[in-house]
Parts: structure tokens; sequence; C-alpha cells
């Protein structure tokens, strides 16, 4: 079976759990601090290997402490790590911020990260031709993606784009290359230009993004709902899929975690989009009732079924 390869990002996740966000110019206590391994590139491969599925990650860490830590953890998790690269940057670093609702706020320095650049993906063709999916989001290079989506087209292999966190230049060029785009509610809002409210309001932001992608467009909207936009005979259709509630502890991670699950189902259980966003809506649910990110990761030992 051929890899999923997820070229992407590897943070060191620095972590305070707090009663309340300060607000500017504040200072609170912390309850708990504790330190993960993260990246949303790295994350989303931790869940595909986690529920069984063969995934290789390009990657740039520093030569450091954490870069040497992230890329020990990626392979006892059975992540292929043949190609992360150590340069003389310093490995990312992602300052999360927890508060006693499960809520977060994050700031991601990407150092090393932003090495992957469109001479490495270059280097990485043959890599690249021989997966049977790529996986990016916006945590490295932006012509470095853009360069990954193009080799992967030119050789037919699938695309799975998650435009996080936000950045305008290149969106377009990137979706006409993408055949899966998967958003939250705040990046579909940044995608569309404007405030989003109601499920009307994100099923039009689905079908006004597809007219820029090749297969789909999802909004997760945390346990609200998520929305599914498809193409089928020239027309758009929608669907809206109700999302069971659950107790969260930490939200980080989370819309990774539904990433991972997602791409997993659909490549290697060959499960439709809409069973693949219903597993992977399950196994996120999974994931937030759990302190952490890759640790709080579901395994095939934590379902009952599928």
């Amino acid at each position: 079976m051929k890899s999923i390869l997820v070229f992407g990002s590897i943070v060191q996740d620095l972590i305070s759990y707090c009663d309340d966000f300060p607000r500017p110019g504040e200072s609170v206590r912390g309850n708990s601090f504790s330190m993960g391994n993260g990246g949303k590139g790295a994350n989303q491969a931790v869940q595909i290997a986690k529920l069984g599925g063969t995934v290789k990650m390009v990657a740039s860490v520093g030569n450091d402490t954490f870069g040497h830590l992230n890329k020990e953890i990626l392979q006892k998790e059975n992540v292929d790590v043949s190609d992360i690269f150590t340069t003389a940057q310093s490995t990312g670093t992602a300052s999360i911020y927890v508060d006693n609702k499960g809520e977060n706020c994050i700031i991601v320095t990407l150092g090393a990260n932003l090495l992957m650049n469109k001479e490495k993906a270059k280097q990485m063709e043959k890599v690249i031709s021989e997966s049977s999916i790529v996986m990016i989001q916006n945590e490295i290079d932006q012509e470095g993606n853009l360069e990954v989506l193009k080799i992967a087209k030119k050789h037919n292999v699938r695309t799975f784009y998650n435009p996080a966190p936000g950045l305008p230049n290149l969106l377009d060029d990137y979706l006409k290359l993408s055949d899966i785009v998967v958003t939250n509610e705040n990046e579909a809002e940044f995608l569309i230009g404007h405030s989003l409210n109601t499920d009307a309001d994100f099923i039009e932001a689905a079908k006004t993004l597809l007219n820029k992608v090749n297969e789909v467009v999802i909004i997760t909207r945390g346990s609200k709902s998520t929305i599914i936009a498809t193409k089928k005979d020239n027309q758009i259709e929608t669907q809206l899929l109700a999302i069971e509630e659950v107790k969260a502890v930490d939200t980080t991670g989370a819309g990774d975690s539904f990433c991972g699950a997602l791409v997993y189902a659909i490549m290697n259980k060959n499960y439709s989009i809409i069973d693949g966003v219903k597993f992977g809506s399950k196994i996120a649910a999974l994931s937030v009732q759990k302190k952490g990110t890759q640790s709080s990761y579901p395994c095939t030992l934590d379902l009952n079924d599928d």
C-alpha cells in the first residue's frame, strides 16, 4: 500500500493551563505546565499512524534538544522520519494557553519549518509521486507548499489542504490544486473575507470555496456541526452533520486529529467522504477529553468499532 505523505511542520508545544486567559498587560497565575510534541503536520501524521495508517513525514527540525526529541517521538509512533531534515535553524515552538473551559490560544514560532521551501519540495518529487495522497497545512514556506501541490498534481497524486493558520498569499493557487480542503470556522471566515454566523452562512461559504477546489470542502464548527460540500455531475451538493457534544478538557490539536483520522479513513479504509467525516469527528471528540495534543490522540485500541 502506498504511504500517506505529510509535508508539514514539527513544533515543540509549551503548554500552560490557567483559569482565564490574560488580558493585554495582565499576568495570571497558571495552574500547571507541560511540554508536548506538535506542529500541524506532525499532529496529523501521528494521528494517522496511531490508527494504523502508513505515513511518511517530510519536515525540518533544528539540531537541538526539541528537534531530536520530536523526531524520536515520531519514530516511536511509527511515522516514517527518513526524510526529516536537521538544520542549523531552531526547531519550531508553540506557546499554548488553555483555560478552564478547554479553549486555547496559541503563538507559533516556526523556525526550521520555514526552510521547507520550493527547492526542498523539488528534491522530494520522487517521494511525492510515490504517495497515495499528500497533506499540507500553512506552517511551512508558502512557495514550498505550492510546489508540493504542483508536483503532486503533475503525478496525479491526490491532495489535501488544511489552510491553517490563515495566510492571504497564494491562496487561490493552493485551492485550485487541492482535492480536499478542511477548514474550521475562523479559517472559513478568513478564506471568505467576512464574518459567518449560522449554518446557512457556512453552507454558502463551503459552496463558494468549492468553486475553486477539485473535490470537496469541509468546514468544521466544533461541537455545533460540520458542513460538507461536494461536486457531483457538475452540481454542488451540501450536507450538514450534527456533532455529538462531549465535555472538552483540552481542544488543542483537535482539528489535526480530525484531519488525520479523515484521511486515514478515506485512504486506508476506503470510506466515503461522509463516513470519513463521521469517523474523523468521533476520533477528534475522543481527543478533546484528554490533556495534550499528540498524547491525547486515540489509537486503534481506544476504539470499540471501526
